[in-house]
């Protein structure tokens, strides 16, 4: 990865109020133990990695949105190229920090890939823009 690569998120229906996405698509939940799966987009497509993920009949996502490797490293999150579960995968590590500064964190990664756009997104046809 570089600091311009893209880390491709998911961004759940629930995460998307009045048409704007919230900071908890940004954040890890309690199960995720500290550390925020996204896809290194060096090796998928926002496309692709939606279409891999939206296959899991218990996942769902209206699409991508992304922040890059260099915007993590300016909020002292590592990003980690673990390639588990498959080998696009990486992981965003918040485990150095409490719970409000994880929030505090997640907002303004939340911030940084809003400017940046919808990479991939679901319309109300089914049909998707990117």
């Amino acid at each position: 990865m570089t600091p311009a690569t893209l880390l491709l998120r998911q961004i759940h229906p629930n995460f998307v109020q009045a048409g704007r996405v919230t900071s908890q698509a940004f954040r890890p939940t309690p199960k995720d133990e500290g550390y925020l799966s996204v896809d290194n987009g060096d090796l998928i497509t926002p496309h692709a990695s939606w279409q891999r993920f939206t296959a899991n009949p218990d996942y769902s996502s209206v699409g991508i949105m992304a922040v890059t490797c260099s915007e993590c490293t300016q909020q002292a999150l590592p990003v980690l190229a673990d390639a588990a579960p498959y080998p696009e995968h990486c992981a965003i590590d918040y485990t150095a920090f409490p719970k409000k500064v994880i929030e505090q964190k997640a907002k303004v990664l939340r911030g940084l890939a809003q400017t940046r756009g919808w990479l991939w997104q679901s319309n109300a046809n089914g049909q998707f823009t990117s």
